[in-house]
């Protein structure tokens, strides 16, 4: 579990047990989902519709062995399902607003039945920009419903009724895979409920989407030219695990993500004019597109890229950016280059000829 995500968890879990720091652990935990759902944002915005059922470890023991389109369906729907049918006693999400023939969804389960191949296929038929929209309705309303929780509450258990309505409702399917679930989350009082389904098991397949994403971008760039259109270099950029490179689908890189139709102004541009990048462009010296604007404070080290492998070529180009990212963070390497590109183009040459 990500360090960081597992220290807050259980620092949340801790407020919890106390009713001076109950309102505390409510306000933390709704804040640490919105930096986990951040996430899945990120994830549903940056990568193309075929990346949502690919399944990079296909047999793998684990939540990592599923899909991303997947998981966010059984996160949300478990959550649904929970906050609705034994928390809050009303309509869940999925029928109240018709998020179900909006996603496309063949089930209304959780999809703990499916196995292998079954994901794939299911994973197909969703209109993932839907399911999102779903998953954003769901994390709202159980916001609402944590904040407004009292700490007398968190011992509250749940009857054979709760059970009978759980069974009736379809909502889990009685596959063996997936039956267990209604004992286990009857077996639970409110506060057992909200350490596992609203918080942990976030965590768990938030990181497994994370592990999937990655492995993604990783086969999308094999044997693609880790150069980008701008004259970074892919291999050493700090997005590497989020970003396949704008020379694939999986492009996530800042100034694809804040553009116009999510394309990078310097690929358009290089596209338009039918060359490979920046570094065989004229005006490449007084250009203000995309990482080359002013504003941007890795302009001049852009530009003095660019410069370097028009001057020296790609292989040399990546040779010394190995040397500098062996020395330093890549945030580091764009301010030792600065913004005077005639100045970072001369330390680029003086660490390839060893004279810095």
């Amino acid at each position: 579990m990500d360090k960081d995500w597992s220290e807050k968890n259980k620092e949340i879990q801790r407020l919890l047990s106390k009713e001076s720091t109950f309102g505390e652990a409510i306000r933390k935990l709704i804040e640490f989902r919105d930096e986990l759902f951040q996430q899945i944002t990120w994830i549903v915005e940056g990568y193309p519709e075929k990346a949502f059922y690919q399944m990079p470890f296909a047999g793998a023991k684990g939540y990592h062995s599923k899909t991303l389109a997947y998981s966010i369906w059984h996160i949300f729907r478990i959550e649904d399902i929970v906050a609705h049918e034994m928390i809050a006693g009303d309509e869940q999400i999925l029928f109240r607003d018709d998020h179900l023939s909006a996603i496309a969804s063949p089930i209304i389960t959780t999809g703990n039945e499916l196995e292998g191949e079954e994901i794939a296929e299911f994973s197909k038929k969703l209109n993932v920009q839907e399911l999102y929209l779903y998953a954003k309705a769901v994390k709202e309303s159980s916001d609402r419903i944590l904040s407004q929780l009292q700490y007398k509450e968190l011992k509250r258990k749940f009857t054979q009724e709760t059970k009978r309505k759980l069974m009736e409702s379809k909502c889990v399917s009685e596959d063996e895979n997936a039956f267990w679930l209604i004992d286990y989350w009857c077996g639970k009082d409110i506060k057992g409920l909200i350490q596992m389904p609203f918080s942990r098991h976030w965590i768990m397949h938030i990181e497994a989407m994370q592990r999937i994403k990655n492995r993604l971008c990783k086969i999308a760039r094999k044997g693609e030219d880790p150069v980008a259109v701008c004259g970074l270099s892919c291999e050493h950029c700090f997005l590497g695990e989020w970003c396949g490179g704008c020379r694939t689908e999986y492009n996530v890189c800042s100034f694809a993500t804040c553009s116009e139709g999510r394309v990078c102004p310097n690929v358009k541009c290089c596209s338009e004019k039918n060359i490979d990048g920046c570094y065989e462009c004229s005006e490449l010296e007084n250009c203000d597109k995309g990482f080359f604007v002013q504003t941007n404070d890795g302009a001049g080290a852009a530009r003095a890229q660019c410069l370097y492998i028009r001057k020296h070529g790609k292989k040399e180009f990546l040779k010394v950016q190995t040397r500098l990212h062996e020395r330093y963070e890549f945030q580091k390497v764009q301010e030792i280059l600065g913004q005077d590109y005639k100045e970072a183009l001369k330390i680029l040459e003086d660490i390839w000829f060893g004279d810095l």
